[in-house]
């Protein structure tokens, strides 16, 4: 009993000391715990917090340096700025400011990227991006562009950057800036106007498609190389023959090429043919689609300085939109205003190179790019008569022929001015006048007056050549008689006031008959947009609001319309897959609509013929330099359906063959991914748009920078709702801003900004406009008073 008891209470106190060693060892644990879980919410506090403090202040009042007088901010549910000033000066200070709010980040790496200035932040990554653009020299473009701009330009510029200064001065930057560890530096016209000069080379030339045919040309037979040719050139030069030791592939491996899809759709139409009686005006540029947008809209006002549209972040001004007065938009033109040259260069000294018989010294400019966690890259950027020397970035071209690019926009020229003139105009004279100043991009002007005077304007700085063949090719730079001709007259540039139909529409088509006297392009769109446009506005003749914004959606392929037959009687395809799908696609509606399987099948169908057409025959390094390849492969299939001869059609086993296996290798890839039933492919499964961040790819912020899922999306290429994609189907490129207008209500216009006003994360004008960007719904921005939170700017 003893014992027993004995043992019970031994029992009994060695589960208290257990229990006691329990709490012993807990303790610590659960202080861990909570110690880790305390410094989580600290953290998330802290981020939250440190994301918070950078927002925008919308509301109250904050002193501005520099300002003679009080600026009054107004921001609309939309995030759109609208700013009311006394002078031009304070107007364009607080325009900087305002911009630099929403913008600041966006601004930073745009300058940057035009400036050769990327590896300074992001390392090794971006240097050969860097040395192209040192090579290029966009920031030395600007700087002949800022000697040549008058007085009071410079004020309105430098008040602009005094404004953009004040905003990094007094208040915290954007959490990328932390991110990146970028300490940016004092914002200056220069940065402007080098921006400026990047979105020219967005809007581009031709050069890559005279360095692919020269390629062509040396690589393969006369007949099969011409057959590729954007237009077949009588008696052109076969290869340059004693322009010999270039290497295309080779030189231009790392060149930096702007998306092949950068067009854009504008229409105005006549009083006669709207319900209004007043000229309606539409525009949607298409550029690339990324967030924060490319594009910014704002509502200026100082005095009769009165406008309302888009600008690119960290410029002063409103490039497109409307006054009281007038209204306009821009389509790109893509004219021949870049051309390479052949360099022969001095064996002896390989600055000189050869023109007319002597020897001439290259400028040579030194160019140190730092490169962050990496040692100085130093380069020297050799410039001709023509201009730089782009073959191998000038590094390595050693060879005794090199490249050379002969552009328009590396002159000095005043867009800014131009800007600056047509946001007053007030009337189609004066607006043309200030057109005389827009220089680079060349850009097709439509134009919707108060008065009811529609127009349009094919207007730049569009080189003259002797023979338009020369533009097909790179010329030889050692002879004067292969040298422009100086340029088009500006009042012999394609004009059209008021015409007969009642409408003007641009779609990136070619805008002059053959009887036009000068050489503008050989190298236009696919002519399905224009073609539509101009369909559905013969077909209305009251045109309201409603049908221009339906008209920006319209999603009918006239690709399809047009080849969808010939390919269904070429293909031999013989499973039963193959055969459901082909039964759908001789039912299908020709809509490109984000719910329909034949888009799918239709677009990735045609993106096979191109791949059986060249894939075997052309390195890829050089197909990327194929621009306007898409219009070749329609041009080929024209000319085989047409019972003409094509060689490439042929090399690739005949028509037959390449439709069909092109066909079933397209149906074969889609069942593996989506199954084996093509009714339930959905165009929009494979084609959606997401608006990325360009920081999203680091880590876990594509969960903060992006929306989330992507968008599933109607349209394509060859659209009017112009949806370009990648080879995975992401929607990359299109109508970034949608803008119609009726002159009957100037005061009014009707937007959508993908995806959204503001480029802060944290902002509710993130990506607010994502879905009506998807869905096609518009916001109303008006020149007279708007309802919002005001932010006083005082002196």
């Amino acid at each position: 009993m003893t014992k027993g008891a004995g043992g019970v209470e031994t029992a009994g106190k060695f589960h208290a000391e257990k229990q006691k060693h329990r709490k012993k060892w807990k303790r610590p644990v659960f202080w861990t715990l909570g110690i880790t879980i305390f410094l989580m919410v600290a953290a998330v506090i802290f981020v939250n917090v440190f994301t918070l403090r950078s927002l925008p202040e919308t509301e109250g009042e904050i002193s501005l340096q520099g300002l003679t007088g009080q600026v009054e901010v107004l921001r609309d549910e939309n995030g759109v700025p609208h700013i009311e000033a006394e002078s031009l000066d304070d107007l364009f200070r607080a325009q900087g400011y305002v911009q630099a709010q929403d913008r600041m980040f966006q601004m930073e790496l745009a300058r940057r990227q035009a400036s050769g200035r990327l590896s300074e932040v992001v390392g090794e990554a971006s240097l050969e991006q860097d040395r192209y653009f040192r090579t290029l020299g966009l920031r030395r473009a600007a700087e002949k562009s800022l000697a040549v701009y008058p007085e009071e330009t410079m004020e309105l510029l430098q008040a602009f950057a005094d404004g953009v200064n004040a905003y990094m001065e007094s208040e915290p930057l954007s959490p990328e800036f932390a991110m990146m560890a970028i300490d940016p530096e004092p914002w200056t016209p220069l940065d402007s106007l080098t921006i400026g000069k990047y979105m020219a080379f967005d809007l581009g030339g031709h050069w890559e498609r005279q360095a692919f045919n020269y390629y062509i040309l040396d690589n393969f037979p006369e007949e099969e190389a011409y057959e590729l040719f954007p237009a077949y050139p009588e008696g052109a030069p076969t290869v340059l023959a004693d322009a010999e030791g270039l290497d295309v592939e080779e030189s231009l491996a790392h060149a930096v090429i702007p998306h092949e899809f950068n067009g854009s759709n504008n229409w105005v139409v006549s009083g006669s043919r709207t319900a209004s009686g007043s000229p309606m005006l539409a525009d949607d540029p298409h550029l690339g689609m990324a967030t924060p947008s490319i594009w910014y809209q704002m509502d200026l006002r100082a005095g009769d300085y009165q406008v309302s549209g888009v600008i690119f972040a960290g410029i002063p001004g409103i490039i497109l939109g409307h006054n009281k007065s007038a209204a306009w938009g821009v389509t790109n033109v893509g004219p021949d205003v870049q051309q390479l040259y052949m360099e022969k260069r001095n064996p002896d000294n390989p600055e000189e190179f050869l023109y007319e018989g002597r020897w001439e010294q290259a400028d040579v400019i030194e160019e140190t790019i730092e490169v962050k966690d990496g040692s100085d890259v130093q380069m020297d950027v050799l410039e001709t008569r023509h201009g730089p020397v782009i073959s191998e970035f000038s590094e390595g071209a050693e060879g005794d022929t090199v490249l050379s690019l002969r552009w328009t926009a590396l002159d000095a020229t005043t867009e800014l001015d131009a800007i600056l003139e047509i946001n007053q105009a007030d009337d189609w004279k004066s607006f043309e006048k200030g057109l005389e100043k827009f220089l680079a991009p060349a850009q097709n002007f439509v134009f919707a007056g108060k008065d009811g005077t529609i127009a349009y304007k094919a207007n730049g700085r569009i080189p003259i050549y002797d023979n338009p063949e020369d533009a097909l090719l790179p010329l030889r730079g050692w002879k004067a008689e292969d040298e422009w001709q100086g340029y088009i007259p500006f009042d012999e540039l394609p004009t059209v006031i008021n015409p007969e139909e009642g409408y003007v529409a641009t779609a990136n088509n070619k805008v002059v008959s053959d009887d036009y006297p000068y050489h503008i392009s050989h190298n236009w769109a696919q002519p399905y947009r224009y073609t539509r446009i101009a369909e559905m506005l013969e077909n209305h003749e009251a045109v309201t609001l409603a049908d221009m914004q339906d008209m920006q959606m319209d999603v009918k392929n006239l690709q399809a319309e047009e080849f969808l037959p010939y390919l269904l009687e070429h293909t031999e395809a013989e499973g039963d897959l193959e055969k459901q799908a082909l039964l759908m696609l001789e039912e299908w509606n020709l809509e490109d609509d984000r719910n329909l399987p034949q888009p799918l099948l239709f677009h990735l169908w045609m993106a096979g013929i191109e791949n059986e057409l060249y894939e075997s025959f052309i390195p890829k390094s050089i197909q990327s330099l194929f621009r306007g390849s898409a219009q070749t492969t329609d041009e080929l299939l024209r000319m085989d359906r047409d019972g003409g001869d094509s060689l490439w059609m042929e090399k690739a086993g005949g028509s037959s063959k390449v439709i069909t296996t092109a066909f079933e290798t397209t149906v074969r890839e889609l069942a593996e991914e989506y199954g084996e039933d093509p009714s339930t492919w959905e165009w929009g499964e494979y084609h959606a748009v997401e608006f990325t961040h360009p920081l999203s790819s680091i880590g876990f912020l594509d969960r903060f920078l992006n929306p989330g899922d992507p968008y599933p999306v109607s349209g394509s290429r060859v659209t009017v709702r112009a949806a370009g994609f990648n080879e995975n189907g992401l929607v990359n490129h299109g109508a970034s801003w949608r803008f119609v207008i009726d002159m009957a209500e100037s005061q009014k216009g009707y937007h959508v900004v993908g995806p959204g006003q503001s480029g802060h994360f944290r902002s509710a004008w993130y990506h607010d406009q994502l879905e009506d960007w998807v869905e096609g719904d518009y916001h109303v921005t008006s020149l007279d008073e708007q309802e919002g939170g005001v932010l006083t700017l005082t002196p």
